[in-house]
């Protein structure tokens, strides 16, 4: 069966029938005055997918339920007097704004319109939804510009004079069908079909072919969402909003999805049909006015609102119509929201007994806290306001002004920060609205597209900002007096809905003043009780992520400044204190002379003369980590990144001869270059190879360690140095450094120092039982592991071939951002079970970038690892996602 009437679903039946079909079935089923319909199945569109042609028999199953509908309403597809007339809307498992936008009033044709008209009683009316129809059907079927039918619009409105189509009469929007349907047939080169059946059964092929538009994936990728999941298409019987001042159309929220507050928001367009108010075209009033102009339909949603927000646990949108004061519900969903209102929402829903702490963390992310961490505008500076509108989604915004998404996406792939600006957004936007760091809209609402979207994916939005006179043919907008042309800077407060002329200085978020400064700081700072409220959330939620976590949370730190920002945001310690910038600088000559000595006593006088600097570093570290553990990675890059280019010493070498000037320290330099000179140095003398074949390197590193531990011990300070190992691939290499750091700290009278290694040749995961007998702990480094597992060099391919693998599914996410699960990962469970089988109280930890990244910390997680370590920002985002991970584990053991 590929056909499901909505009296036979659910919301838990969101695989097969879609989000938009589970909860049309879930609202029916609560009794709730939803239109009757169907809804064709993900099924479906899995067997088309696959065959390219639709499933036989569906047209069948189609037939048998739109009699049913026919005989529940009582009207009949295609009827000439009184047209039954159904909308088509796509709805794929998870919300997708990239997918088909929806057609509305099929069913109408030539003769029936005019029987609409009389039933109803209203000419206009029926035109208004004919014209409708024919403007649906050729932009999304037929796949006509939209503009070819915007264009006579606007037209039509200029020549009668009025401000918006709601003003046009019947005979213009009589004449503006017939405009219509001309261009359906000039520019597809057929007639708009006039069989009701045609119509349908064509607009469901177009929502079926809709899972793969470019936009469609485009979006998947982005959010992660599997290729093969299809999506079902609704048939629901039409209720109209255009029937006079009775009658309109909306979305609205259970709260405040941009802020959090609590309380119904929302959008109204009276005399309006259905995606008139998500397509941004008009500016809407509030509920506040629908509550005046309708009580007896606002008290009906409010109530409808109320059931589905504690049915549904969570805030929920809704979309409604109100045909002549009776309310009918279109659908509900989860509503998307803001950063900010994820956390506020998540800890009112707890006050309120609706949901559990636990609960509460797992609907907030990591992502969404890193939002919380942009900086925003200092109202304090000099700013000069171009225009206002709805803030829909907050955040602080500067970039060029572009006015198409194809510019967007060029000037942004080239570094540029853009702001696209638009009349109103359409799902053809998508790419666009990806690539910006804000979204300016002239029309639309908090509900409309652009607002709903930006809120999604994370981008700043303005909208409904009326102001702004868009001129894409000009490529410019003209403000009160003013005009921004492309490329001229602007910026977006997208919590006050302000546009401002030019760069606007920024100052830290209360968030981020909450986790370097604590909370008692960041609230007296923060001012405005949507601030406070934000901050007092996200210390909630955070302090019981800390509570409920077993991962521990470390930082890679290289120096004392970063050590002491990382313990600032609550690192428990450093997981990589990288040796590399010991060498560098100054110092630089003093490798130099190591490598080119010619006898031990040379090398070890470099060696000397490095010990007293490398130690003070050492020191610095360890002080501001006092008490924690501190684990130093001896040196890892390959040796000629301390040394001169060759080609570079070569020329000088030569040219001095030339001259007569030859330096012998020079020409002994470039003897040692040619000799360290490797193809690919990644793979060649680096880390513990080098430590072996350059005498005395890694005695130099230990000896600076174990010093600093005992002056700072000395001094009554609790040092926790841990000393790992690079690039081992074999417990011999491991043994052979162990040895010395033995010998050494005993010398130092230091003891108990730990030595460990960092995993990351697959040699070493698939050996860790071996290694494992000679380390004290594995800290998996899975950038490099990545690099070997793959054989991909990260420098030279996330430019070259990775675009081309995301689009043809090779790869959904670049395995650098977020770990491969299915290969990497592999490794990382096998090294960690075995490594634990040999070696019980082995300690494992990751310090590659994965370390910070939420989906893979929950892969850290369900593998047992010890701890995650990451850059010192990005520690409260682990904070977070380690504790989300303990508590999604426990959900996922109760359900077994």
């Amino acid at each position: 069966m590929y056909v499901q009437d909505f009296a036979d679903g659910g919301m838990d039946a969101a695989d097969l029938l879609g989000g938009k079909g589970a909860n049309l079935a879930e609202m029916t089923r609560l009794g709730l005055p939803v239109p009757p319909g169907f809804t064709i199945t993900t099924a479906a569109c899995v067997e088309y997918m696959r065959t390219g042609v639709v499933p036989p028999g569906l047209r069948v199953e189609v037939t048998t339920a739109l009699r049913r509908l026919e005989d529940a309403g009582g009207r009949r597809l295609g009827d000439p007097d009184d047209p039954l007339l159904v909308s088509v809307r796509s709805g794929a498992r998870f919300s997708m704004p990239g997918m088909m936008e929806t057609i509305l009033d099929v069913g109408l044709n030539d003769a029936s319109v005019h029987g609409l008209a009389a039933q109803s009683g209203d000419e206009r009316f029926a035109w208004d939804s004919y014209r409708r129809l024919v403007q649906m059907f050729g932009r999304t079927v037929l796949g006509i510009d939209g503009a070819a039918f915007a264009d006579p619009l606007d037209a039509a409105k200029e020549r009668t004079g009025v401000a918006s189509d709601v003003e046009l009469g019947a005979d213009e929007l009589r004449t503006l069908t017939a405009t219509y349907l001309e261009i359906v047939r000039a520019r597809s080169g057929r007639d708009f079909p006039q069989d009701p059946r045609d119509q349908l059964d064509a607009a469901i092929v177009a929502v079926l072919d809709s899972w793969n538009t470019d936009r469609a994936r485009l979006y998947r990728r982005k959010e992660r969402i599997p290729d093969d999941l299809g999506t079902a298409v609704n048939v629901c019987a039409m209720v109209f909003g255009n029937l006079g001042p009775d009658s309109g159309t909306g979305v609205a929220f259970t709260r405040d999805p941009a802020t959090g507050r609590a309380g119904d928001y929302g959008d109204y367009l009276p005399n309006a049909q259905g995606e008139d108010v998500v397509a941004g075209i008009r500016n809407t009033s509030t509920l506040a006015d629908l509550a005046r102009l309708d009580p007896a339909s606002y008290a009906d949603l409010r109530r409808a609102m109320r059931r589905l927000e504690t049915h549904y646990r969570d805030l929920c949108d809704v979309e409604f119509t109100i045909e002549r004061g009776h309310l009918w519900m279109l659908q509900t969903r989860v509503g998307k929201r803001t950063a900010a209102a994820a956390f506020r929402i998540a800890t009112q829903l707890v006050d309120e007994g609706i949901i559990t702490l636990d609960e509460a963390l797992t609907r907030v992310t990591g992502e969404q806290l890193t939002q919380l961490l942009f900086p925003r505008f200092d109202a304090a500076a000099e700013r000069t306001v171009l225009a206002r509108g709805l803030g829909a989604s907050p955040g602080a915004a500067v970039g060029r002004a572009v006015f198409d998404p194809a510019t967007a996406q060029e000037w942004a792939g080239r570094g540029e920060a853009v702001v696209l600006v638009r009349r109103e957004t359409n799902p053809d936007d998508l790419g666009g609205m990806l690539a910006a760091v804000g979204i300016l809209t002239a029309r639309g609402g908090k509900t409309s597209h652009a607002a709903v979207v930006a809120r999604g994916i994370g981008r700043t939005c303005v909208v409904g900002a009326d102001a702004v006179d868009v001129d894409p043919s000009a490529r410019a907008f003209r403000t009160d007096g003013r005009v921004i042309a492309e490329g001229d800077v602007i910026a977006l407060d997208g919590g006050t809905g302000e546009v401002f002329l030019g760069d606007v200085p920024v100052i830290d978020s209360p968030v981020t003043l909450y986790l370097t400064d604590g909370v008692d700081a960041a609230l007296a700072q923060a001012g405005e009780d949507d601030a406070r409220a934000l901050v007092g959330a996200v210390d909630r939620l955070l302090r019981h992520a800390d509570a409920a976590r077993r991962l521990g949370v470390r930082a890679n730190a290289d120096t004392a400044d970063d050590a002491v920002r990382a313990r600032e945001l609550g690192a428990e310690g450093i997981g990589l204190a990288r040796t590399e910038h010991m060498f560098l600088g100054e110092r630089r000559v003093l490798i130099e002379r190591a490598i080119v000595a010619d006898d031990d006593a040379a090398r070890q006088s470099a060696f000397d003369a490095l010990l007293p600097l490398q130690r003070a570093d050492v020191r610095g570290v360890l002080e501001a980590m006092d008490g924690l553990p501190t684990t130093i990675r001896l040196l890892d890059p390959p040796l000629h990144e301390f040394l001169p280019d060759l080609t570079d010493l070569a020329v000088r070498v030569a040219v001095a001869d030339e001259r007569g000037e030859s330096d012998p320290d020079d020409v002994a330099l470039l003897g040692a270059v040619r000799r360290m000179h490797e193809a690919n140095p990644m793979l060649g003398l680096r880390g513990v190879r080098l430590g072996l074949v350059l005498p005395g390197l890694f005695a130099l590193q230990i000896r600076a360690i174990c010093d600093a531990v005992a002056d700072l011990r000395a001094q009554g300070r609790d040092p926790h140095a841990e000393i790992m190992v690079p690039l081992v691939g074999s417990a011999q290499e491991m043994r052979l450094v162990r040895a010395q750091v033995e010998e050494i700290s005993a010398e130092v009278g230091v003891r108990g120092l730990r030595v460990g290694t960092m995993i990351e040749l697959p040699r070493a995961a698939l050996t860790a039982a071996r290694i494992a007998e000679v380390a004290d702990f594995f800290s998996f480094g899975t950038n490099d592991l990545t690099q070997t597992v793959w054989g991909f060099s990260r420098d030279d391919v996330e430019g070259a071939f990775f675009p081309a693998y995301l689009d043809n599914g090779v790869l959904v996410v670049s395995p650098f951002e977020t770990l491969d699960a299915v290969g990497v990962g592999r490794l990382v469970t096998l090294a960690t079970r075995e490594g634990r089988e040999r070696r019980p109280d082995l300690v494992i930890g990751v310090c590659g970038e994965h370390g910070g990244d939420p989906e893979s910390i929950r892969f850290f997680h369900d593998a047992g690892l010890d701890y995650v370590s990451c850059s010192p920002l990005r520690v409260p985002v682990a904070r977070l996602e380690a504790g989300r991970a303990a508590v999604l584990t426990a959900d996922r053991r109760e359900d077994r």
